[in-house]
């Protein structure tokens, strides 16, 4: 659901209307358990469809509060692609494919034609330097924000 006090709402109705059909619920050859679980899953379905015919987002308060600037996002992916241009060819390749195409080692060693080893091998070394520049980046901020105050 994504809020937890809407969760505890479908609990409770799910609780009263077992207690309403206690009689019905313990004389059925069925699973309690089942009973209770379908009641909550249609009580789940129903508030977000509800939600969703209201034109608002289920669990999601919106009342006074600020919708966030993307700038900050936006900056750091900047500053990403300009640490991934910093790596070697076949760093760049290797962590492209892993991490923005959703691919295997395995995946990513055939469509590269190189051994999976070599793949893990790329992978950590690119990582590795790209740890590094971001801590010497940090370093040279931080720095700069000592001299000036």
């Amino acid at each position: 659901m994504g809020d937890r006090h809407m969760a505890e709402d479908i609990v409770q109705e799910t609780l009263i209307r077992a207690w309403r059909h206690a009689d019905r619920l313990c004389a059925n050859e069925g699973s309690m358990r089942g009973w209770l679980l379908t009641v909550a899953r249609n009580l789940a379905i129903d508030r977000i469809r509800s939600a969703y015919f209201r034109h608002e987002s289920p669990g999601v308060e919106h009342q006074g509060t600020l919708q966030s600037d993307h700038a900050d996002t936006v900056a750091s992916s900047v500053d990403v692609v300009a640490l991934l241009r910093q790596l070697s060819q076949e760093y760049q390749e290797v962590l492209v494919h892993i991490y923005l195409h959703d691919r295997t080692v395995q995946q990513t060693a055939h469509l590269l034609g190189v051994p999976a080893g070599t793949v893990k091998s790329r992978q950590h070394y690119a990582l590795r330097q790209l740890r590094s520049r971001v801590r010497a980046r940090t370093a040279t901020a931080a720095a700069a924000e000592t001299a000036a105050a």
